[in-house]
């Protein structure tokens, strides 16, 4: 994949506007967008497909309430695989629905996972899947103070 300009971070005033109103409502048209950073349409669209085509741009997202459909308990789960069960462990993850995300992290746990079950037994059925390769420490979720959210934006000159 080409990374054109934006492999060092460089994007001009325009990209980051462009950006910082896609983060804001990713749902914004492309009209709107140029209307508000001063260029036309076919500019804009050029400029969002050279965004996506660089992977500054990986997707647009819909950001739902896990809560809302049936997912209530959120939890952190800290995986430190066996010996030679790294791999083993990397499966899991990505076989299990419940897991919403997860980091290979350093330290002395190889990993760390968000995932949204119903409940506590739901959340004992997914502990679980990892007994016989590796041991885990779970954190439930209380509250958010900082929700997900993107890096800043920020854009040279130009």
């Amino acid at each position: 994949m080409k990374r054109l300009r934006y492999e060092n971070s460089d994007l001009d005033r325009i990209d980051a506007a462009i950006l910082k109103f896609l983060i804001e409502d990713a749902r914004t048209s492309v009209a709107e967008l140029a209307r508000r950073v001063e260029l036309s349409a076919p500019s804009v669209s050029e400029r969002i497909r050279r965004l996506e085509e660089a992977g500054v741009i990986r997707g647009y997202t819909l950001d739902i309430d896990p809560a809302a459909i049936g997912l209530p308990l959120t939890v952190w789960i800290r995986i430190r695989p066996l010996p030679g069960a790294l791999s083993r462990v990397a499966e899991i993850l990505r076989a299990r629905p419940e897991i919403v995300e997860c980091d290979r992290i350093t330290g002395d746990d190889c990993y760390v996972a968000r995932a949204h079950v119903s409940d506590v037994a739901a959340l004992e059925v997914l502990i679980d899947t990892f007994a016989d390769c590796a041991s885990t420490n779970t954190s439930v979720v209380q509250s958010s103070p900082v929700a997900r959210r993107l890096p800043p934006v920020t854009g040279g000159q130009g």
